[in-house]
């Protein structure tokens, strides 16, 4: 089955999709877009394009495990995101992922706008290997 990953955000999503046999998670974009309806038709477009069969949206959750602003913004987010495309949509807990996609940017010496234009790919590839992994 075809997994997309979506790290949300205020002014960029990251996408990342993993292959049919969910083996390899990858980056695919960064859209660069903070009104959700546009947002949402962008991701509605990768998901016809990449075949996608279910969709993971990031949740961000406060470090001791509650839920904040950010977290309802995303749940919110993922039910219109799951309505608009009929297919389910699960939220993951994406804690730390930002910092660990920053770190795994710094061995790669990826820095600047570059670096600003890809983390939240990278974000969305580490929600979706976390996700496959728990599913093994």
């Amino acid at each position: 089955m075809v997994i997309l990953s979506v790290d949300y955000g205020d002014a960029r999503t990251g996408i990342a999709v993993c292959d049919r046999m969910q083996m390899l998670a990858s980056p695919v974009t960064v859209i660069n877009q903070n009104y959700a309806p546009k947002v949402i038709a962008e991701i509605k477009e990768l998901v016809r394009k990449h075949k996608a069969e279910r969709i993971v949206v990031g949740l961000p959750k406060n470090m001791n495990g509650s839920e904040g602003e950010r977290a309802e913004k995303c749940k919110d987010f993922a039910k219109a995101l799951s309505e608009e495309t009929g297919i389910e949509t699960v939220m993951w807990d994406e804690r730390l992922t930002t910092v660990s996609a920053h770190r795994a940017l710094n061995v790669t010496n990826v820095t600047g706008k570059k670096r600003k234009g890809i983390v939240d790919a990278v974000s969305a590839v580490m929600i979706l290997e976390d996700y496959l992994a728990a599913h093994k």
